[in-house]
């Protein structure tokens, strides 16, 4: 649809499991069920977790500078770093450090042109978002991309500490991420005020409105009505694998993977702990497991353990090494 822009869900799918900071730390049926309370509370009129978290200084201040609890993480930081670096405050109000250190990341977020979002969370509030990160101590700040943890510090550095911190990162993903440029651009020109929204297609809105409230089969249904009208619409095709996928990974089982160690011709427990080790982001087990599989394997089970590979393949970034790796290992073993 013309005028409507949507996060990349091949990138997207890799907040079916965080990275191993995050984990099998994170209930996130528990987050779903405690946003759906939530929306029930507001519906119904009550007052009750409506308001954002305030920073220790007294306030967010800008369109880059968001409040973020359980019921948000999802869409305010993995959803959106899909576009930019989220950059995590995570502080408290009886945090001394942290009243010296978010003043100076929110002044360089507000100045940044969205080149990158600072996301803050008050630890006391969300305490499945602060045990998710492993937080031992704050003020702590952690920067996400693409659903993933990528670098963190503790402690209230100094204000160009921090801006070194940051723009190595913007630095190193500024070729995959173009909307940094844009950012950038944005704030060299003094625009630093937030752009406003596209509008949603509603056809996606109501596939991700099923996924949060963890119903994946509508959710599936939703993606597949898209395609239906578009078979070549690529963001409805990987959310479609990413919908699937997270359906598995709900049920998936850790004790999967021993099982598999201990019966490696059995495929189906082969694939049962690609899905376990995928959701502990243990991606390269995953397909090494997997691999090894399709070697040992011939006919209909080969080509399942491979069809499985591949979906697996579509839940990351095209560009991502360990698919790259992946696929020429699995060539290897297929020819």
């Amino acid at each position: 649809m013309d005028g409507v822009s949507r996060p990349d869900p091949r990138q997207a799918a890799q907040t079916a499991a965080l990275s191993s900071a995050l984990a099998g730390a994170v209930d996130l049926s528990a987050l779903k069920a405690r946003s759906e309370a939530a929306a029930r509370q507001q519906a119904a009129g009550g007052a009750q977790g409506g308001a954002p978290a305030t920073s220790p200084d007294g306030g967010g201040g800008g369109g880059y500078v968001i409040d973020v609890t359980e019921q948000s993480f999802q869409r305010d930081v993995l959803e959106a770093s899909l576009q930019v670096p989220v950059i995590v405050d995570l502080w408290a109000t009886w945090c001394e450090p942290c009243k010296q250190l978010s003043p100076v990341l929110e002044r360089l977020a507000n100045a940044s042109g969205g080149a990158w979002i600072l996301a803050k969370v008050d630890v006391d509030a969300n305490q499945r978002i602060a045990q998710a990160f492993g937080v031992q101590s704050i003020p702590m700040v952690v920067a996400v991309v693409a659903g993933q943890p990528v670098d963190a510090f503790q402690g209230a550095l100094p204000e160009p500490q921090v801006k070194d911190w940051i723009a190595r990162i913007l630095d190193a993903l500024r070729d995959r991420m173009p909307a940094i440029a844009e950012g950038e651009r944005r704030a060299a020109a003094g625009g630093a005020a937030a752009p406003e929204e596209e509008p949603e297609d509603p056809r996606f809105t109501e596939a991700e409105d099923a996924l949060e409230r963890g119903d994946y089969a509508e959710a599936e249904a939703a993606y597949q009505r898209i395609l239906d009208q578009e078979p070549a619409n690529e963001m409805a095709l990987a959310a479609l694998s990413q919908v699937r996928f997270l359906a598995r990974a709900e049920q998936a089982d850790p004790s999967a993977i021993a099982r598999a160690d201990a019966a490696p011709d059995d495929v189906d427990a082969q694939l049962a702990a690609a899905d376990a080790e995928v959701a502990q982001d243990r991606a390269e087990s995953a397909f090494g497991r997997l691999v090894a599989a399709v070697g040992r394997t011939f006919g209909d089970d080969r080509e399942k353990v491979r069809s499985h590979l591949v979906g697996l393949f579509e839940l990351f970034p095209a560009d991502d090494p360990r698919v790259s790796t992946a696929r020429r290992a699995l060539a290897r073993a297929l020819f």
